[in-house]
């Protein structure tokens, strides 16, 4: 995806719409594309999480897997969601799963680059802080 479009769609994507147009260009220069067939797995859970995913087109699930084995889906994901944002500030394992369940493309944004950001642009971190509080909230009244 070209740079100055990567830039335009990150400002639809809910975890950075609260963010001005002065930090979502450097973001978008270190976006990362990945491709992704149907069935193939984008994020094992319980492996260390690297960065955060976003979906520029296609279709993916997350899955859950407990410790007695058994899998449940928990969320059906399109164009412009993301996921692996605890990455983003964490170095904990992944929670989940997630499978493409169409030609996937998404994006990619390395831990790493993303704290080097946050750390040169206080307001980045505010907004995305947010978001983050926001998707917890919604997420403990379901």
């Amino acid at each position: 995806m070209e740079k100055k479009k990567a830039a335009k769609f990150l400002a639809n994507v809910p975890l950075f719409s609260g963010m001005k147009k002065k930090s979502l260009k450097p973001l978008a220069d270190r976006l990362i594309e990945r491709k992704f067939a149907a069935g193939d797995r984008i994020i094992e859970q319980g492996n260390e999480g690297f960065g955060l995913f976003i979906i520029a087109s296609g279709t993916a699930e997350v899955r859950f897997e407990d410790k007695d084995g058994n899998v449940t889906v928990v969320n059906d994901l399109a164009e412009g969601d993301f996921f692996g944002e605890m990455a983003l500030l964490d170095d904990q394992p992944r929670s989940a799963s997630v499978f493409a369940t169409g030609e996937t493309l998404c994006l990619f944004l390395n831990h790493i680059e993303f704290i080097a950001r946050m750390e040169k642009d206080a307001e980045m971190g505010v907004a995305i802080s947010k978001e983050l509080a926001r998707r917890l909230r919604r997420s403990l009244a379901s």
